[in-house]
């Protein structure tokens, strides 16, 4: 019996490919609190870790499979739609570059914005171990969703504008 992974197994590009095709899945079957997780959980690595930009209303670091419930949790509570369009995937050993084009629609206030992202995703072993989403207007989407924080995530530790403007200087 070969325990080894295809080549298809460990291909970053088909990794995410079939990721994409799973959290489809997910969202169709009710998503975040009402589908199962473990119809992604396959993809990412048990120490996963993602790191979203600390001005989106589900900014900061998520780590592990439950941190990945949770960010699908803090996603559901913003958007009340979120599509992901046309998609191109650029690879170097390990690392992809995903160019995706969103069209979501806010929870809070129901506008509807269409927008790129950008992520760099490192897959190891055939799994999702590292992701760095990238917004070009993280305001846009802030205001869009109400400016709400919706991440409720206590690993995540920020550091006040007041502590920061009182810093000593180094």
């Amino acid at each position: 019996m070969n325990t080894q992974p295809t080549a298809s197994e460990t291909d970053p590009v088909a990794v995410l490919t079939a990721m994409y095709e799973a959290e489809g899945r997910y969202l169709a079957a009710g998503g975040p609190g009402q589908a199962s997780f473990d119809l992604l959980a396959p993809y990412f690595a048990p120490d996963v870790v993602l790191h979203q930009a600390d001005a989106l209303p589900y900014g900061g670091t998520w780590r592990g499979h439950a941190g990945m419930v949770r960010f699908f949790l803090a996603m559901a509570e913003a958007w009340e739609s979120f599509e992901i369009g046309e998609q191109e995937f650029l690879a170097a050993g390990d690392k992809v570059v995903v160019h995706s084009q969103v069209v979501a629609r806010a929870r809070a206030t129901g506008r509807e914005l269409a927008f790129p992202v950008l992520q760099t995703i490192a897959v190891r072993s055939g799994r999702i171990a590292e992701v760095w989403p990238f917004y070009w207007d993280t305001a846009a989407i802030a205001a869009a969703t109400g400016g709400r924080d919706y991440s409720a995530r206590p690993e995540t530790i920020r550091p006040s504008l007041d502590s920061a403007k009182t810093a000593p200087p180094r």
